[in-house]
């Protein structure tokens, strides 16, 4: 039996009149960006350009209906236009339709397989690379119509001809196209009253405008409308089937992947807006997908895919429904049935000058810098590399190999790390004053030492240890280089060496012990820890545990604190430190979170999120309330924008316990803030729902009206017109579980959305020893 989540509140819900006119606007405004691209994305395939119009209206209107992403925006991508121009090349036209209409047949199989899960496993650095290869392939290819040539094909031999061609550029195609290159990245950056139209649609027509001026500019040529250039494509017997076969299966794989990936992106989108819109099923999504390609082979028409450009316009547009994409679809047939002679003047320079900018999209510098970090930047390049100079399916066949490489590479080697002891040295602040200077702490990489910091703790003067910090798999592959930063610790000198492992083998173990043991005959204090690793009692040293479960706590007040700052540096400063660089000149949390400051809630704990995360906010009682709150909202509304806001209560609240024990004595600072949430006290009285639900689950009288606060803290900044989604949670201290408020149920539930029966859970929490 499957379960779905829990539906957060949201501010109001939406009217069907609401979602008509949010979809119907949106739809125009998709249709405003895909014509263009529509025709460009043709122009630079070799194809009739009406084969783009007529891909741009089956995508929508049957993708639209039949795929699994709602707001997913289908028709001709620039993805497979390297792909197609080979194979119009290759095989002619119509070949091509046929090759088309097949992958369709072979995307339905592979929804009714339910495979789309495979897609996933496809490195992200392989489709990174293969859409910036397919996007500097298309930029420079279609450089050579904005200097008034033909495009060549292949981004060799287009980089090779791009000389001669600059040497005989026409100015007129040269000015148009920089014109529209130049609208085109100028717009973005205009004032958003300003930008009432798509920048693609303002640029064609601007440029447009520029060649009615100019005599002889060479211009879209259309045979007729949109109904006279459906052409199904022939069947012929000398077709060579092998090539036709394998053209089938290349468009069908990327023309899925490229799918999928948009999917997941729209989601995304949506989630980040806080719209309720059903996921997407990636397996329908496929269904969809092949019945649009097959329809639009068989009518003479581009492959089509899902487009992140269109789809990221129809979520920011506002799109409700599938009914935009559909929309988009009619709206495309319309113009390309009654408004065929505004196609023919636009200049082709226009167009080129649109796929440069959408081609060089394509190679984002955040995938690349992804990469890097992640290790895998070889497999970016090798990617982008195999695709300008082979092909698409070789180039994305190159980089899974290299990605297969570098994860054989991890597997078997340990990173070593040595970090020397600080340097402390004394800071005459003034002439009969002398005090310590601490020099920052440097990590030596592999194989290089270098003056550093020790862990927080040693004292001036005094021999701080050593740090060997050694990750990933450690096995008899890796005892040469452990051996080699080994030797680079002093004999004699304190060490600690911090095993961060996932597997450690017989041959290492027995190098890493000899050396021990070697170091310790010296006389050297030699420990080796493993950081996360449990001690006695299966209480945890580190992470989730307590100060008191893991240190030696003196009776100092500030000992602990010290402590655990001490722990920080040590344990977790270096591994946290890429992730801070990234948020040094600003943050954009994903949402607001309002909790107690009872010091047993763990906001980070309980969410799993990390810096930057989330932008959360404590009091007494998690109330809206008060000169601080306020601020704190505007702040994350008004300037941050967050998508989302939540509010946390907890069991066994102190505050809800006074507001049941009447602690409100004017003058008392407690009891003023209090009175804040006399709301939630009379609507537990008054019957509230949500108290119903809590005191029948079997909670107690303070985790009914800890509930109940959630609930009204919602109404309450429901109405303050807060523009964000609302989740209201409440966490379950003797369970350690976090419960999600239903809306329709208006009741607490589990993120799997069972219902949550307080006293089975604690009686099971007692039993388990979870307490």
């Amino acid at each position: 039996m499957t379960t779905s989540l829990p539906r957060p509140v949201q501010l109001a819900p939406p009217r069907r009149t609401d979602a008509v006119r949010a979809d119907v606007l949106a739809s125009l405004v998709v249709f405003l960006v895909a014509v263009p691209l529509s025709l460009g994305i043709a122009l630079a395939s070799g194809a009739p350009l009406m084969a783009g119009l007529i891909a741009a209206v089956v995508g929508g209107v049957v993708a639209g209906l039949l795929g699994g992403s709602p707001l997913q925006v289908s028709g001709p991508a620039a993805g497979l236009t390297v792909v197609v121009s080979e194979l119009v090349t290759r095989f002619g036209w119509q070949a091509t339709c046929l090759i088309t209409a097949g992958a369709g047949l072979l995307q339905i199989a592979f929804g009714c397989a339910r495979i789309a899960r495979f897609s996933q496993a496809i490195p992200a650095a392989v489709v990174h690379g293969m859409l910036a290869g397919i996007g500097i392939t298309i930029a420079v290819s279609q450089l050579h119509v904005v200097l008034g040539g033909s495009p060549p094909t292949g981004a060799v031999r287009s980089l090779a001809e791009l000389p001669a061609q600059v040497a005989a550029a026409r100015p007129d195609a040269v000015l148009i196209g920089a014109a529209t290159i130049a609208l085109l990245l100028l717009w973005p950056r205009l004032p958003r009253r300003v930008r009432l139209l798509p920048g693609a649609l303002v640029a064609v027509i601007a440029a447009t405008a520029i060649a009615l001026l100019i005599p002889g500019v060479p211009r879209v040529e259309l045979p007729g409308n949109l109904l006279g250039a459906i052409a199904p494509p022939a069947l012929l017997p000398d077709l060579p089937w092998m090539g036709i076969v394998g053209g089938m299966l290349t468009i069908a794989l990327i023309a899925s992947i490229e799918s999928l990936l948009s999917a997941v992106a729209v989601d995304r989108m949506r989630r980040a807006r806080g719209r309720q819109a059903p996921r997407s099923n990636p397996n329908r999504e496929l269904i969809g997908q092949g019945a649009a390609n097959t329809i639009s082979g068989l009518l003479g028409g581009l492959p089509v895919t899902g487009v992140i450009v269109r789809s990221a316009t129809n979520v920011e547009s506002g799109a409700r429904t599938r009914a935009s994409a559909v929309l988009h679809g009619v709206w495309v047939a319309v113009f390309g049935i009654a408004l065929v002679g505004v196609v023919e003047l636009i200049p082709l320079a226009a167009l080129a000058g649109l796929l440069v900018v959408v081609g060089a999209q394509l190679v984002k510098p955040s995938d690349i810098r992804a990469a890097r970090s992640h290790g895998e930047l070889v497999v970016y390049v090798g990617t982008v590399a195999g695709v300008l100079g082979l092909n698409l399916l070789e180039g994305v066949a190159i980089g899974v190999v290299l990605a297969g490489l570098v994860m054989l590479r991890r597997a078997v080697r340990a990173r070593v790390r040595v970090v020397e002891p600080r340097v402390v040295e004394p800071r005459v602040v003034d002439p009969r004053v002398v005090e310590p200077r601490v020099v920052e702490p440097r990590v030596v990489e592999p194989g290089v030492v270098e003056p550093g910091v020790a862990p927080d703790g040693a004292e001036p003067g005094g021999t701080a240890p050593w740090r060997v910090v050694v990750e990933g798999t450690l096995s008899f592959l890796s005892v040469p280089a452990l051996s080699r930063r080994l030797a680079t610790v002093p004999a004699g000198a304190p060490v600690r060496v911090e095993l961060v492992v996932d597997y450690l083998d017989h041959t290492a173990f027995d190098h890493l012990d000899a050396w021990t043991a070697m170091q310790r005959a010296g006389g050297a204090e030699v420990v080796v820890t493993e950081p996360g690793a449990r001690v006695q009692g299966d209480r945890p040293r580190h992470g989730y545990a307590t100060w008191s479960q893991w240190q030696e706590v003196d009776h100092t007040p500030h000992a602990p604190l010290l402590a655990g700052v001490a722990a920080y540096h040590a344990q977790a400063a270096e591994l946290i430190r890429p992730t801070l660089q990234e948020l040094a000149d600003g943050q954009a949390p994903k949402g607001l979170l309002l909790c107690c400051a009872d010091s047993r809630v763990q906001p980070h704990l309980i969410t799993r999120s990390g810096p930057g995360d989330l932008f959360t906010v404590q009091n007494v009682g998690n109330l809206v309330a008060g000169t601080s709150m306020r601020a704190a909202l505007h702040y994350a509304t008004e300037v941050l924008h967050v998508p989302l806001i939540a509010v946390c209560g907890h069991s066994g609240c102190g505050a809800m316990r006074g507001l049941l024990d009447g602690a409100r004595r004017p003058g008392d600072p407690l009891g003023d803030w209090l009175a804040a949430g006399a709301r939630s006290l009379d609507a537990l009285r008054a019957g509230h729902p949500v108290g119903r639900a809590a005191l029948g689950a079997g909670y107690g009288e303070v985790e009914a009206l800890a509930m109940v606060n959630v609930a009204e803290q919602l109404a309450a900044l429901q109405e303050q017109g807060v523009d964000a989604a609302l989740v209201g949670l409440f966490f379950d201290i003797p369970t350690a579980r976090v419960l999600v408020l239903d809306e329709d149920a208006q009741e607490f539930r589990r993120p799997d959305g069972q219902s949550s029966s307080g006293g089975a859970n604690r009686a099971r929490a007692s039993t388990e020893g979870t307490v």
